[in-house]
């Protein structure tokens, strides 16, 4: 009889799991991506061919990168609309300096060094002086990119001077048949994933979103905190910026236009709750997949690239609309 009885409970753990998977948005969202995947697979003859593959982790990481940056963001309660000019601007800075002699290092710590101070000027102004995330960033997305115009003088910028193939290689080469971009995300990933779970700056990220008011009596330092994560947001533009520089060959002022709503649609989609307090590394770097699946199937069926906007907002709907239904069938 004891055996029996074991059985049942681990059976009934089974369930509860399976439950409990089956309620993530996640889980959701990475079934879509694994369905697209098949079917895109069956219906074409180049999806799942090597190069195309190679195409599509590569492609897909810079939105990742940056889409862990805005998942931070979104679960502490804040949106950031400027991290496409963020991109532009540390493109620019690198490309600037590389092709004055610099080397690629001193280049990259200048490039991540203005976007950590775009990144810096959000927090100070939404922390400390209380004008909304929506306004700041909105400005500064113009800013950072009008001042990414002005250091190029609006000219495409493709020779880096002496370390000309490092960055090339970094963007577009490989290591064990795996893009380096993938590689940096999959660092950057497993950081995030350690600082949410066993750091106190992650627990503070979600306690913010969760409650600010709460958090602030109970000592969190809030203003701090959102400094941190809006400096964190722009980091990752920072790195994608680079990356792209090295996958592209040049740098252009068109850079990055509109990849704000591309991060902030994967960072929604993959789970991260608008409203504060939700939101995980997994689920960013599964919605960033599953836009950049969709964005490749529509080229590779010979759908016009026009409706990839429309696809990513419909999903965008539909995701939120399900998350508010669910609110409010468990509003506890």
């Amino acid at each position: 009889m004891t055996p029996s009885l074991e059985q049942a409970i681990e059976q009934r753990q089974h369930r509860s799991l399976l439950a409990r998977l089956m309620g993530l948005q996640v889980f959701w969202v990475f079934v879509a991506a694994v369905l697209a995947c098949l079917i895109l697979s069956l219906a074409t003859d180049t999806f799942a061919t090597p190069r195309n593959l190679f195409n599509v982790t590569r492609n897909f990481a810079f939105v990742a990168i940056m889409a862990v940056g805005m998942t931070t963001v979104i679960s502490s309660g804040g949106i950031d609309l400027s991290v496409g000019s963020s991109v532009v601007l540390s493109a620019v800075v690198i490309g600037v300096a590389m092709s004055s002699g610099l080397s690629f290092w001193v280049s990259a710590l200048l490039a991540i060094g203005a976007a950590l101070l775009v990144g810096l000027i959000n927090g100070l102004l939404i922390a400390y002086v209380g004008i909304p995330a929506f306004v700041v960033t909105l400005g500064m997305m113009s800013f950072a990119r009008s001042m990414g115009l002005v250091l190029s003088n609006n000219r495409m910028i493709y020779e880096f001077g002496p370390d000309h193939a490092l960055l090339l290689g970094l963007g577009g080469g490989r290591v064990a048949g795996i893009p380096n971009p993938v590689i940096v995300l999959a660092a950057i990933a497993v950081v995030i994933a350690i600082a949410y779970r066993w750091t106190r700056w992650g627990q503070y990220v979600f306690a913010i979103g969760g409650n600010e008011q709460a958090a602030i009596l109970t000592g969190i330092p809030v203003r701090l905190m959102k400094v941190s994560v809006y400096m964190f947001s722009a980091f990752t533009a920072g790195i994608s910026g680079i990356l792209m520089v090295g996958w592209l060959g040049s740098v252009t002022t068109n850079l990055g236009t509109s990849m704000e709503l591309t991060v902030i649609a994967a960072a929604v989609i993959g789970g991260a709750n608008l409203s504060g307090g939700e939101g995980s590394v997994s689920g960013a770097i599964i919605g960033a997949l599953l836009i950049e699946v969709i964005r490749n199937s529509l080229i590779l069926l010979g759908i016009s690239t026009f409706w990839q906007g429309a696809f990513i907002g419909c999903f965008i709907v539909v995701v939120v609309a399900f998350d508010r239904i669910k609110i409010l069938r468990n509003p506890q």
